[in-house]
């Protein structure tokens, strides 16, 4: 295992993640398969055991940077230049992918939404995607209060938007989940699980939503 050595301008929350990011087998495995990110192999297990990557659907990928998830989702549905099945969207920059739409804008942004449907051209996607996650305070109630209103404004858009029998896939946080979320999505899915992937880390309260079988938008 590498250990860093001491350095007295490095907090020790830092080495401690800096060290946890040397000793990660996913870390290096994105190195040296040329991913995006550590957090592309979160959805390859996902997809691996669910199916949801299946060649030619529509995917809409919120907060995207830097592509992990579009990137493999691209690859996975044969998403092309010629023929982009992939639309993304995120406040940060994204370098280009091949097959991918970018929006560099912030999901939460009042238009966000039409462009997104924009982007898509008028076809209704068959999967959301959403890896969103809130700048933290530290202030715990703040904190669940950012990580809810994502994880409702996702939802939202996948029952606006969403193709018959198409499903969603959201981080959330132990405990940043409302009960009335759940119980909404179950109205409008056939299936709603919470799935916890070797990738994601044993010590993070991460895990994610997976709703499947869309069946309409619930009625107020």
């Amino acid at each position: 295992m590498a250990r860093l050595t001491s350095h007295k301008k490095r907090k020790a929350s830092s080495r401690r993640w800096l060290e946890r990011q040397l000793n990660d087998p996913y870390v290096t495995r994105s190195k040296a398969e040329g991913m995006r990110s550590r957090a592309a192999y979160k959805l390859i297990e996902i997809d691996e055991k669910h199916g949801l990557l299946k060649p030619g659907r529509r995917i809409v990928d919120l907060g995207a940077a830097p592509g992990g998830w579009s990137d493999i989702g691209a690859r996975r549905t044969g998403s092309t230049d010629a023929d982009p099945l992939v639309v993304a969207i995120d406040y940060l920059d994204m370098d280009p992918l091949a097959g991918v739409v970018f929006l560099k804008k912030d999901f939460l942004d009042e238009d966000a939404p039409e462009a997104l449907k924009e982007a898509l051209g008028g076809n209704k996607p068959d999967l959301v995607l959403s890896d969103m996650a809130a700048p933290t305070t530290g202030h715990k109630p703040t904190d669940h209060l950012r990580i809810v209103a994502l994880v409702e404004a996702a939802a939202e858009f996948a029952e606006e938007t969403l193709a018959p029998g198409g499903a969603f896939l959201a981080k959330v946080f132990r405990g940043g989940t409302e009960h009335t979320l759940l119980a909404r999505l179950k109205r409008s899915f056939e299936k709603v699980i919470h799935v916890k992937p070797p990738a994601s880390r044993s010590d993070s309260p991460e895990t994610y939503l997976l709703a499947t079988g869309f069946r309409g938008r619930p009625e107020e």
